[in-house]
């Protein structure tokens, strides 16, 4: 969505031609960022955590957990009374997708056309704000797009999203599954995630309206998160211990479905903020090193029993 904005409505403007390159951020233990890596005349962070770097020139996020300290948060208050920083730096919580702000933002503001992108602003509220119709539509994974997240959250080249991204900006997203590099990926995967299910019911313990699984012993971290809730559509929370070669992770949901009290249920992003970790009111994570999985699986017994003395629905 960046890149098509900014192709179209900042770079003309400037009188820039403009190349676009890609580089994932992700949540780890320790530091995020890594400032050699910021080497374009301009930089853009979306929809990840604040860098109060100089070279960042633009900056979309959603989460309310976006600052890593309260520095961070002031320098960002202070950038918003400087008008040149304050066109080009954007927070709001209140955004379902990060998608979806930024082209808000790039509509109301730069006069961006949406329309053509419409497909994906839509899929990408469903995906983010998990606005599913049902724990199937959302494990069974029968739209494209369903197929399209399962691929982007399990690919470990690196060489994939930066030549997903530019089709992304022009193609409908069937289009882009049909693409040889995308489609010969998709078989093995979907057998990988029918495993995943295999393995969450084997080792999912619910109790209390709050499901607890621990697979860190599988390097298996990229498994699709509303499996328990398709296994327990009873549960309002679910936690799951997971390792990849980079962290131990604690995963702290909420079932998107459940007829619990919105105003009565835990917000999991200041859960998650205790041990450093953030996301969400709904939904948020931990990110341990790899070395340090006793802590996360103490932390997960904890947040466990917290929720489970917490249940709205007592009794189930």
């Amino acid at each position: 969505m960046f890149t098509r904005f900014h192709r179209e409505r900042v770079a003309p403007s400037e009188g820039l031609h403009a190349d676009y390159e890609y580089q994932g951020l992700v949540h780890r233990a320790g530091a995020l960022f890594n400032e050699a890596d910021f080497t374009g005349d301009e930089n853009a962070i979306v929809d990840f955590k604040y860098s109060p770097s100089p070279k960042i020139t633009w900056w979309f996020d959603h989460h309310l957990s976006a600052f890593l300290s309260p520095a961070d948060h002031e320098q960002f208050l202070a950038c918003k009374q400087n008008p040149e920083c304050a066109k080009r730096k954007f927070f709001d919580p209140t955004y379902t997708s990060c998608t979806g702000y930024l082209a808000h933002i790039a509509a109301t503001q730069f006069g961006f056309d949406t329309a053509p992108v419409a497909e994906l602003i839509h899929w990408a509220n469903i995906v983010d704000g998990a606005l599913y119709d049902s724990p199937e539509a959302a494990v069974e994974m029968a739209a494209p797009a369903m197929k399209l997240t399962l691929i982007i959250e399990a690919t470990q080249d690196p060489e994939f999203i930066p030549r997903l991204i530019p089709l992304l900006t022009e193609l409908p997203l069937a289009e882009v599954l049909e693409q040889p590099f995308v489609a010969e990926l998709l078989p093995p995967l979907m057998e990988q995630h029918r495993r995943a299910i295999e393995l969450i019911r084997d080792r999912a313990e619910y109790r209390d309206g709050t499901i607890f699984f621990d697979i860190s012993d599988h390097l298996l971290e990229g498994f699709n998160k509303f499996i328990p809730y398709y296994l327990y559509p009873q549960a309002t929370y679910s936690i799951g211990l997971s390792k990849s070669s980079f962290r131990t992770k604690v995963a702290v949901g909420s079932n998107p479905w459940t007829k619990a009290n919105p105003d009565e249920m835990v917000n999991l992003a200041q859960v998650c903020e205790r041990y450093g970790g953030g996301g969400h009111a709904r939904v948020g994570a931990i990110s341990f090193s790899p070395d340090r999985e006793d802590e996360a699986r103490a932390a997960s017994k904890v947040i466990v029993a917290e929720l489970r003395s917490r249940n709205p629905f007592p009794g189930k």
